[in-house]
Parts: structure tokens; C-alpha cells; sequence
């Protein structure tokens, strides 16, 4: 049977880790547990902030000649983790390191980033490439960006008003988007894969919430990542409130069932990937009717 840890990555380890970093953070005034960091801008706004990397999905990305894709993947994983707060995305930066750099690959990277950016009215405002021989083997690639939203106090999302009751929406993934790619990849092998399969790029959910958020009230806002639903939805709930998702309540897409095909069992599959729902949404049971319901907080 294929898992996660056994392919390399341990999601106890990071687990582990938290307080530590949340002690850290902590100490310079900053907080730890959203998926983007608030920082007030004046009486009225806030500055929300984020920052990731494409992960492992670069290799398998670079063998089938789609770092566009991944680019695509880049921008928008971190303005979704933007719209979490209720922010709308202002700037973006990138960083690109390698051995040696090859510029082809980097522009294509770039340009993908910058695709995502047109799309949410979001400046792209520069970044960093750097050739790192001696950190980075012959043939590796490393793309990270970090992204800034702004949104008003009125306007922020931070689940405080979710309670008991409330349902769950799920709005679609594109597949696998980001997250569990070194698992996919010890399932790959050095072989040839279905590149249309595994490496979908990342939905920008950014026109879904502003859809979302006009015609109902959103209390909170999960993106689904690494850890998949439960390992992401609670990150956004009070304490004492917990989620119970329906897991029949979607259609999968195919990839999913390849990882069934793979051995992947339906729990480690929960644990590492979204299954299909890439954003959920918690708002009051009236307004059930406004997308699907995948779920209730209890």
C-alpha cells in the first residue's frame, strides 16, 4: 500500500514543529494558523500576506514540459491563500533558484505566474532568480512566490461568526493541484506518465468568492492543500466547532480513481490530497442552495 511518509514526507513532522515556529512568530508581533498573515495597515485595512512553492510537482512539471503550468500553479496557490482573509490580491513576487539556471525554463515559469496575475488584477511586481551550484543538484528547479491582498476590516474573513449548523460548500479542484507530488512521483517512477492525469494546474478560485461572497454570507474560507479538507478546513474554525464531511457528495476527478488503481487506500488519499474540492466555503444553512454542500459544522 503507497503512503505519503513512506515516499519521503512526513506531515507528523510538520505537525510537530508548529508551536516552535508559532513561538518564533509570535515574538515579533505576528500570529500562525491561517493560510495568510494579517497586518493592519491603518484603523481600517489590513495587509494580507503569503508565500509558497510548487513543491516537488516541478519535477514531474519539467519532464512533460509544462513549467507554464507550474508557473500557473505558483500565483495561483498563493492568491488563493489570500482570498481566505476576504482580501483581493495587490502584488506578487517570485524566486527561482537552480544550479544553473536555464532562462527558457525560467520564462516560461515567469510567464505562467504572470497569466494568473492578469487574470486577478494583481501586479507582478518583480522577484528573484539565483544559480546556487553546491545547494542545488545538476538538473534540480525551485519556483516560490509570495503574494499581497488588501482588505478591509468590515470585510475580513476570519470564521469567528461560523457555529454549529453552518454548511460546508466545496468548489472544485482541477485535479491533484500542488500538494502530495512526492508520493505521485515514487507512483511514477522514472517511466512515462499521463501529464494531462497528474498535473492540472491550480483553479484560481478568486471570481467563485467574489461570486460567493455577493450573494450570501461567507464565514470562512479554507483552502485545501497539503492535509487535504481536514487537515485544512479546522484551520479556520472556532474551537469547539469541527466539520463532518460528506465524502459522497462530490464526483472525484479521474486521477483519484488512478490513485485507488495505484493502491493509495481512501484514507491516505483524505489525509494528502484535496479529492476534487480545491476551496471550501462555511455559510448559514438558509443559504444551502447557493453552491454544493459537501458538509456541516457541528
Amino acid at each position: 500500500m503507497s503512503r505519503y511518509e513512506a515516499a519521503g514526507v512526513s506531515l507528523g513532522k510538520a505537525e510537530a514543529v508548529v508551536e516552535r515556529l508559532r513561538a518564533a512568530v509570535s515574538s515579533t508581533g505576528g500570529s500562525l494558523g491561517g493560510f495568510a498573515g494579517l497586518h493592519p495597515l491603518d484603523d481600517e485595512r489590513f495587509l494580507a500576506a503569503t508565500m509558497d512553492g510548487v513543491g516537488t510537482k516541478l519535477i514531474l512539471s519539467r519532464r512533460a514540459g509544462r513549467l507554464f503550468d507550474a508557473g500557473v500553479d505558483l500565483a495561483a496557490h498563493c492568491v488563493n491563500d489570500v482570498l481566505t482573509t476576504g482580501a483581493e490580491p495587490l502584488f506578487f513576487l517570485d524566486y527561482v533558484a537552480s544550479g544553473s539556471l536555464d532562462l527558457e525554463e525560467v520564462a516560461e515559469l515567469v510567464e505562467g505566474a504572470a497569466s494568473v496575475c492578469r487574470e486577478a488584477g494583481c501586479a507582478l511586481l518583480g522577484g528573484e532568480s539565483a544559480e546556487l551550484p553546491g545547494i542545488y543538484r545538476d538538473d534540480e528547479l525551485d519556483f516560490a512566490g509570495a503574494c499581497i491582498g488588501l482588505v478591509r476590516r468590515a470585510d475580513l474573513i476570519d470564521g469567528s461568526r461560523c457555529e454549529p449548523g453552518d454548511v460546508i460548500l466545496g468548489l472544485p479542484s482541477a485535479g491533484l493541484h500542488a500538494n502530495g507530488f512526492t508520493l505521485v512521483r515514487s507512483l511514477v517512477g522514472d517511466g512515462e506518465f499521463d501529464a494531462d492525469l497528474l498535473l492540472p494546474p491550480t483553479r484560481l478560485y478568486l471570481d467563485d468568492v467574489r461570486r460567493l461572497r455577493a450573494r450570501c454570507d461567507v464565514r470562512a474560507l479554507a483552502h485545501v492543500t497539503g492535509g487535504g479538507i481536514m487537515g485544512n478546513l479546522p484551520r479556520v474554525l472556532p474551537a469547539g466547532v469541527t466539520a463532518e464531511i460528506d465524502w459522497e457528495a462530490w464526483q472525484r476527478p479521474a486521477v483519484y480513481a488512478w490513485l485507488d488503481e495505484q493502491g493509495v487506500a481512501e484514507e491516505e488519499q483524505r489525509r494528502v490530497f484535496n479529492l476534487g474540492i480545491g476551496m471550501c466555503a462555511v455559510v448559514p444553512e438558509a443559504q444551502a442552495d447557493s453552491g454544493l454542500v459537501i458538509g456541516r459544522l457541528q
